[in-house]
């Protein structure tokens, strides 16, 4: 089982970047997908995540400019980043709460690669 973020790059303050995540492997279910970032010089941030029924909850404060969303067939989640700023800047991380397809498969965490997002000024 394998995540990996993408979507990440360099775009100007002010501008709009859509971020996925997509699970690939033997999975079962997959009954939530998180996001959480890693900014210079500062503690890790959840930014929050979203069941299987596409429902999100625990959203971080980035003043409603971050919206997260899932597509159950592809065993995707998405983070679409509104208004961008300079201090967004950082490693954005995905992780899934899943199940192997396998007999005797109990939910874990899985970790995904980071992908790196710049806002310049």
């Amino acid at each position: 089982v394998q995540l990996q973020a993408s979507g990440g790059g360099l775009v100007q303050a002010g501008g709009s970047m859509r971020l996925s995540c997509a699970v690939t492997g033997n999975i079962g279910s997959i009954p939530y997908m998180t996001w959480y970032r890693e900014l210079p010089g500062k503690p890790r941030e959840s930014l929050g995540r979203i069941n299987e029924y596409d429902d999100p909850f625990n959203v971080a404060s980035v003043e409603g400019r971050f919206t997260i969303s899932r597509h159950n067939a592809e065993k995707a989640v998405f983070l679409q980043m509104t208004k961008l700023k300079p201090e967004d800047t950082g490693v954005y991380f995905c992780n899934a709460y899943a199940k192997e397809s396998t007999l005797g498969a109990t939910h874990q965490w899985y970790y995904g690669q980071g992908t790196q997002v710049t806002v310049s000024s």
